[in-house]
């Protein structure tokens, strides 16, 4: 994710870093392809049935792209300045704004799902209130407490995708105090260590169906494999951010999107039961793949004023789109099951609520996201960095 003062900041020459438009545009099409897989998870029995199957694999790509994009974006600086608390503050400014509209998104449409756990049991106002304090500043729910609003055990019941951030968050934090600091022999141990760990998780069955769909509830070990997830691709593409060298490949933008959306829209390895075969599909497809198309996208160049316009748009969009469209699944949710909807029956309503979805986001990044971070940019970071 860039940052909002500057995406690709200034290094100490003071010439401007060149952006990885192609990079912005695939996130955009990662988020795209997020939102059809919750559209679909209303409607799956299991994790077998699920369309889109491996949709929740988007978010492993983020955290490759994350570590990619501030290796280079913020690795040189440190030299120049740069002091943890200083870097912290920009994620935060880049960061909070959505996740806190997010938060009172999702209270809101919890009210209007009429106060209730999923089952349909009453929860209290005093319970919104906890779950909205814990959710507007980042802190998990455990499953079962009174903050567990949906009774569901997410982390962050108002807003299920914020638990993503919080990971953002913890990789942000091991970036400014320990990653950046290693050299590329402990960097790359570091990978290794927590390449393993991730496909422990998925071989292990962590997840209750051999995929690595974790992290989003504090239940069963989620927190640490989310963690796994996290550790591994944000140093790997940290990793790749260091040894990179542009090379030319014309296309990569098609070959890195028909690649996303293949290996998120793939059924589920192994047919109509749980099968480890799954494990071993996403722990190649992360372990491996994800790190191959992001460098393949930095190795790409938008060639016309559309295309870069295209790719601009989607990045800009990416992180809106993605962190304020669950509120919307929720209702969306309610409805489809109160009434037994099957996905050939409500459709067009996917497609309404998608329009709806990047409208939305759009008008939250134009009047309140990017106006709300200028002013807080100006606020705590328009000082020059202390010399170390």
């Amino acid at each position: 994710m860039t940052d909002p003062v500057s995406p690709y900041p200034l290094p100490t020459s003071g010439k401007p870093k060149p952006r990885y438009e192609l990079l912005d545009g695939l996130r955009g099409i990662a988020a795209i392809l997020v939102i059809w897989y919750h559209f679909f998870e209303g409607f799956a029995t299991s994790p077998v049935d699920q369309m889109m199957n491996h949709g929740y694999l988007a978010v492993d790509f983020f955290f490759v792209l994350s570590g990619f994009v501030i290796g280079y974006s913020y690795d040189d600086r440190w030299r120049g300045g740069l002091t943890a608390r200083r870097f912290m503050l920009r994620r935060i400014v880049r960061l909070q704004p959505m996740v806190v509209l997010a938060a009172l998104l999702g209270a809101l449409a919890w009210i209007l799902q009429g106060s209730v756990h999923w089952d349909g049991t009453p929860s209290p106002l005093s319970s919104l209130l906890i779950a909205l304090v814990l959710g507007l500043v980042l802190i998990p729910v455990i499953p079962g407490a009174e903050a567990d609003v949906r009774g569901n055990g997410e982390m962050f019941p108002l807003n299920g995708p914020s638990w993503s951030l919080f990971f953002e968050y913890i990789g942000s934090l091991l970036y400014a105090l320990i990653l950046r600091r290693l050299s590329d022999r402990w960097l790359r141990l570091v990978v290794i260590a927590s390449g393993a760990a991730l496909a422990a998780t998925a071989f292990c069955n962590a997840s209750g169906a051999y995929h690595l769909g974790v992290g989003w509830s504090m239940a069963d070990g989620g927190f640490f494999g989310g963690l796994a997830r996290l550790t591994f691709s944000f140093s790997v593409g940290l990793l790749i951010s260091r040894h990179f060298r542009r090379r030319t490949i014309r296309g990569a933008f098609w070959i890195c999107s028909a690649l996303m959306a293949t290996l998120m829209a793939m059924p589920y390895i192994g047919g109509d039961t749980i099968s480890a075969w799954n494990a071993l599909y996403d722990s190649t497809a992360t372990l491996i793949i994800f790190p191959l198309i992001v460098y393949i996208g930095a190795c790409g160049v938008t060639t016309d004023r559309l295309s870069t316009s295209l790719c601009n748009t989607l990045g800009e969009l990416s992180y809106p789109v993605y962190i304020i469209h669950y509120p919307i699944m929720y209702l969306f949710y309610s409805w489809v099951w109160a009434h037994g909807y099957s996905f050939s029956q409500v459709w067009p309503a996917c497609c309404a609520l998608f329009i709806l979805i990047i409208l939305l986001a759009r008008t939250a990044l134009r009047y309140y996201d990017a106006p709300l971070r200028r002013y807080l940019s100006a606020k705590w970071l328009s000082r020059p960095a202390n010399k170390n």
